[in-house]
């Protein structure tokens, strides 16, 4: 085992490898699919992707077996191991990867490798439409299912075997709380790969509850810029991503970027009540909140050399009794990321609705903006930030 920097953590410990706080691009919140897996019998490699946490169900069983969360291939009986391989959400330069094996005690997998690559859509759309799978990430409609010699030997063609290696075979512990998070960092000379998709090794088979692919989302935004098209810019597939925030008690801030709509309350950034809040609140004429203190959080965007900002969209689904009163916008160019300039003045919010800002809302901008800072005040929860703008040509 060469190449593999092991680190092992409980839940309960609050520190985590610093890749941790990159772009998380596996998960199905993230875009992250299953194209091809040799064996979904106990319990199909989608729902190794799941966003939620892993639960156990004692006395649940399915037709073919213990009901597992996660993905858990059968006891294998005939020549080789099992894999599938991962379409991530966008391409990534990946710096590190999560293994969870939660619950899976006596039948976790004990040896795991992964590799990565990237399959062109002519092979992507041949393989999906030779063996197709379900989407239904909470469904059981790939479970108990296998893949005949035939397919395994069409698959085997194109040559996934071949990929560069991101994590060398490696040992895993067992599901018990004490030593189911297993962090795995890549090797430095392979964390300037730019792939799309991942080849996940069981040796030989058994089960992992959870997998997150952590890194560098490197999307070429070279056709928006000549189409001159706004894009959201602060989008975790396009290159955006979380670089700072000032409270996350009960949800972190880069679930504000992801790609999908809010499924709840925990989907979204949502902060502790600050307790400088005044005994009795007062507003201002245009119904502000008059509070000494806000929350905020900080985010590079994908456009490395700046854009224009045209439009802010600003989401408190699923936050009725705890949203911000109000919202303000600040931005950064690359050149003095530490000097901030208002793109939007303090906009008043409600609950449980998109709110959406166009030009008129906005500041004229001085400079094109890499970074914006979103300040809330004075706490509560959002769902999602759009921020939609055209890249500079300088």
């Amino acid at each position: 085992m060469q190449g593999a920097e092991i680190m092992h953590a409980s839940p309960a410990q609050e520190q985590q490898p610093a890749f941790t706080e990159l772009s998380e691009v596996a998960s199905i919140g993230s875009n992250g699919s299953i194209l091809f897996a040799t064996d979904d019998w106990f319990a199909p490699a989608e729902w190794m992707l799941k966003d939620s946490e892993p639960v156990f169900r004692p006395d649940e069983y399915t037709p073919f077996g213990k009901w597992m969360d996660g993905w858990e291939t059968r006891r294998k009986r005939i020549p080789g191991h099992d894999w599938c391989v991962v379409e991530l959400g966008a391409p990534t330069q990946i710096v590190g990867f999560m293994i969870d094996t939660a619950f899976f005690t006596g039948n976790y997998v004990p040896r795991v490798s992964i590799q990565g690559g990237t399959l062109d859509e002519t092979i992507k759309c041949m393989l999906q439409t030779s063996i197709p799978r379900q989407v239904e990430c909470n469904g059981d409609a790939n479970i108990g299912t296998g893949r005949t010699m035939e397919e395994l030997g069409m698959v085997e063609l194109i040559g996934t075997d071949h990929w560069d290696v991101l994590l060398p075979r490696t040992e895993l512990k067992p599901g018990y709380e004490q030593t189911r998070r297993q962090y795995f960092l890549v090797p430095k000379g392979k964390q300037s790969l730019v792939v799309n998709h991942l080849r996940v090794n069981m040796f030989p088979d058994g089960g992992i509850a959870r997998l997150r692919v952590f890194g560098t989302v490197r999307l070429n935004l070279s056709d928006s810029m000549s189409a001159r098209k706004p894009i959201d810019m602060i989008a975790m597939l396009n290159g955006g991503r979380c670089i700072g925030f000032s409270n996350a008690h009960y949800g972190h801030p880069r679930n504000l970027i992801k790609p999908s709509t809010g499924i709840n309350m925990g989907d979204g950034w949502e902060t502790a009540r600050r307790l400088d809040r005044p005994p009795v609140l007062q507003i201002d004429d245009t119904g502000i909140l008059q509070v000494p203190g806000s929350e905020w959080a900080t985010f590079q965007l994908g456009a490395s050399d700046g854009c224009w900002i045209e439009r802010v969209c600003i989401d408190t689904k699923h936050f009725k009794g705890n949203f911000p009163d109000n919202v303000m916008v600040e931005y950064a160019s690359k050149d003095k990321p530490d000097l901030w300039m208002m793109l939007m003045e303090r906009k008043k919010l409600g609950p449980n609705r998109m709110h959406e800002f166009v030009a008129a809302d906005l500041l004229p901008q001085e400079k094109a903006a890499s970074f914006v800072r979103i300040t809330i005040a004075p706490d509560g929860g959002l769902s999602r930030v759009r921020i939609f703008g055209t890249i500079t040509r300088d």
